[in-house]
């Protein structure tokens, strides 16, 4: 991964947004305390299987880690149908889990994976490990930094964009990254996933898999 040349006070920004992960993350859990023993409740009365998802992703400099999302899928979902890529109208989704996912509620519990220090509230989306394996040198320049909950590509056009669209927003916040760029994600993140709710699949109503 080249390295990307940092000013002076980047140390200090990084502790700084480091903070915010914590506070941000540890308050999020705990006022969404009663709607996520609900959500968890709703998955288990829906369909047969686990409450959560969890996944193997590339966190910072390419480190696995297991991500944990909100099941919205049958169990082993990727084994069935279009595997990793997903379609509006897919017949894996259960019924609560097309809800979720029309809220972007299947996303709450990687809050734990940001007090965990996996992930930080902005980022890059964090890839599956076996993605990776095909990036370029210059794609990998994504793992700089660690994996967000939202970031610049998700307010950009989300899964409705091209994947090598998604990686140039990627590599351009991680060469740009600020707490006053956070705060402008994060609030048109409340727009695009909560307002207008819009990219939430690929053109065609499929979002493809990288590669693809």
């Amino acid at each position: 991964m080249e390295r990307v040349v940092r000013s002076a006070n980047y140390r200090s920004f990084v502790y700084v947004k480091r903070f915010i992960d914590v506070v941000a993350s540890s308050a999020g859990l705990a006022l969404l305390l009663i709607p996520l023993l609900l959500i968890a409740l709703a998955i288990k009365l829906d369909s047969p299987g686990p409450v959560f998802y969890k996944q193997k992703r590339a966190g910072k400099s390419g480190k696995p880690f297991e991500m944990v999302k909100f099941r919205t899928m049958v169990p082993n979902a990727e084994h069935l149908g279009l595997r990793f890529e997903v379609a509006e109208d897919d017949s894996r989704i259960t019924s609560v889990g097309r809800l979720l996912r029309v809220w972007g509620m299947d996303e709450y519990p990687q809050l734990y994976n940001i007090l965990k220090g996996e992930m930080s509230l902005v980022g890059p989306r964090a890839a599956r490990m076996d993605q990776i394996e095909h990036f370029t040198t210059e794609e990998q320049g994504r793992m700089l930094i660690k994996p967000g909950l939202t970031g610049w590509a998700q307010v950009n056009g989300r899964n409705s964009i091209s994947w090598k669209r998604r990686i140039e927003l990627d590599l351009w916040y991680v060469e740009n990254e600020s707490l006053w760029l956070d705060l402008i994600i994060l609030l048109r993140t409340v727009w695009v996933v909560c307002i207008v709710r819009t990219g939430r699949y690929g053109p065609e109503g499929v979002t493809r898999d990288y590669g693809t």
